[in-house]
């Protein structure tokens, strides 16, 4: 298998540092608001990344954070009038509703930022002890130019760095610090009705990048497989925690650094975000959508590093492409019925094949893509083999296992229910049955036409109708 490291900007060779284990952290989203279409692509990518390694037989822990407490969640607190605390409660909680619909597992663990405190002052105070951090009014920075790989994960030099940033520094701010490019780990607390905790610098609350430096470690050690996050994140916050953490603990920190590409909307494809209130959170879109799994299905299979260009006409492409799955499952499932005992040895030498292919792709950074094609060919296979006057028990079996396998890798499920139709569409599908039983073949032809103005498709078969959505 092989991954795409940011580090190096080549793919490697990805061997777990436990054999049968891979310990793997990303990085959660800050919870003062509904998470957006963006948020839910970095989730969803590195769901299906956990997923085909749970397939591969491997256990995964899997951790990701919420960042629960940071300027902005202060700043939407007071002006909504809540206090800190119950607008993380709210947003994680919105966060469980949004992605369930969505079949993200959750993580193994998914620590808040809150209750490190204690360990966050602790792995503070040794960075101030290694002579890494120094304080200033209050506030503890870190000393990014004593860290001598700084940048490295950004392949960017820190003077260039420096001369990039000079412009987003206020004066209060350069006049505590003793460089530019040193950045807060620890921040005094500015207002008295601010959240805060005692400190031995007073009272303050952590900076963003110490938070994951310290929750990673804490529920993974010091040296891990994997960190993830979206690609906007190399640059400061993953940078950041490469640096303190490595300077805390004299190890390095994460073998393989994976990021996922953007989400794209509008013509000029523009990046969406929060801060450009561009954006769809997952909570709206829930409300609009069908089927959720649409948009899981969207989501998953697009390779995690390419970006993904959010639209209504994408949106019912993915539509139409699931339903092809679904009613090529459907076709051999319909099947189950009369099918005979043994096994076709032909068709099992196919379905191997497609499996190995299946693999192949995903073990290459997880081509989703590629891997998809495969899937689109076993469910050309289960589509010609429901079409043989004889079906076996086995082969029916192992196809609609494999399609539900390799599916579920996408975190794409439900294929083993019965599909969507209401009453008054079955009523006349049984109508149907009954007309061309009595040989009214004007009636039947009336239905087949009132059911395809109602976008279902009838098929007749030598085992009975069989229906799917145009």
């Amino acid at each position: 298998m092989k991954v795409f490291n940011t580090l190096s900007l080549t793919k490697e060779e990805f061997i777990p540092m436990h054999e049968n284990e891979i310990n793997m952290y990303v990085c959660g989203p800050t919870v003062y608001n509904y998470i957006h279409i963006g948020n839910a692509r970095s989730a969803i990518a590195f769901d299906t990344i956990r997923r085909y390694f749970e397939y591969k037989g491997y256990k995964v822990n899997y951790v990701s954070n919420f960042t629960d407490i940071d300027d902005k969640m202060i700043t939407t607190a007071r002006e909504q009038g809540t206090t800190v605390p119950a607008l993380a409660d709210k947003f994680i909680a919105a966060y469980f509703e949004d992605t369930k619909p969505l079949n993200i597992k959750p993580a193994t663990t998914q620590p808040r930022a809150t209750d490190n405190i204690p360990e966050i002052i602790e792995f503070v105070q040794d960075l101030i002890d290694n002579g890494y951090a120094y304080e200033s009014e209050g506030d503890v920075y870190y000393r990014a130019r004593k860290f001598n790989h700084y940048g490295e994960l950004a392949h960017q030099n820190i003077d260039d760095m420096e001369h990039n940033a000079a412009g987003r520094l206020d004066d209060a701010e350069m006049a505590r610090k003793e460089d530019p490019m040193d950045f807060a780990v620890w921040k005094a607390a500015k207002r008295d009705d601010e959240i805060a905790w005692e400190s031995p610098w007073g009272q303050g609350r952590p900076g963003w990048h110490i938070e994951c430096s310290v929750m990673s470690t804490k529920y993974l050690g010091n040296h891990f497989d994997i960190h993830g996050g979206g690609i906007d994140l190399a640059f400061p916050h993953h940078t950041n925690e490469i640096a303190q953490t490595e300077a805390k603990t004299g190890e390095t920190f994460v073998n393989k650094w994976l990021h996922n590409g953007f989400v794209t909307v509008g013509d000029a494809e523009e990046k969406m975000s929060k801060s450009l209130g561009n954006f769809t959170t997952v909570h709206d879109l829930l409300q609009q959508v069908d089927d959720p799994m649409v948009l899981r299905f969207f989501m998953a299979t697009t390779q995690y590093r390419r970006p993904i260009a959010f639209s209504e006409r994408n949106m019912q492409q993915a539509e139409r492409n699931l339903e092809r799955i679904r009613t090529g499952y459907r076709n051999v499932a319909f099947r189950e019925g009369d099918a005979v005992a043994g096994t076709d040895a032909d068709v099992m030498t196919e379905i191997t094949e497609l499996v190995a292919k299946y693999d192949a792709a995903m073990d290459d950074d997880f081509n989703v893509q590629n891997a998809l094609a495969v899937v689109y060919e076993l469910v050309e296979l289960a589509n010609k083999y429901a079409e043989r006057t004889t079906v076996h028990e086995d082969t029916v079996t192992e196809i609609l296992h494999q399609i539900e396998t390799l599916m579920g890798v996408f975190g794409v499920d439900g294929f083993s229910a019965a599909p969507d139709v209401d009453a008054e569409i079955q009523a006349l599908i049984d109508e149907r049955d009954a007309a061309r039983a009595n040989r009214d073949f004007a009636r039947s032809d009336e239905i087949r036409d009132m059911l395809t103005q109602q976008g279902i498709i009838l098929e007749d078969t030598p085992q009975g109708t069989r229906w799917h959505k145009a």
